[in-house]
């Protein structure tokens, strides 16, 4: 799993771009508070190399926690800017920092 991040110079937004490798699964979502947690709002394309990635633009200077949606279950990022404590889920976000 990977996270890249470009910052436009032109307006306060960040693309961020979500890459999970999963090449067994059907369907990746990524899903946050960015997007009001809607598992139906940001689903990410599958690439032949069998990895699914998108981009979301997200306001900068902001943080957002986020999570994967993999065939219906919930995953965590290896490797985000940090983790929450999600008492709903009784489990972690993922934490980006724009």
């Amino acid at each position: 799993m990977a996270i890249t991040k470009q910052f436009l110079k032109s307006k306060p937004v960040c693309k961020v771009t979500f890459t999970v490798p999963a090449a067994d699964a059907n369907e990746v979502k990524v899903v946050g508070n960015f997007n009001a947690w809607n598992p139906k709002a940001t689903v990410l394309k599958k690439l032949k190399n069998g990895t699914f990635k998108g981009t979301v633009n997200l306001e900068k200077d902001k943080s957002y926690e986020f999570r994967y949606l993999v065939d219906g279950q919930w995953k965590n990022d290896e490797k985000p800017d940090a983790f929450a404590w999600n008492d709903y889920a009784a489990d972690e976000n993922g934490v980006i920092n724009l």
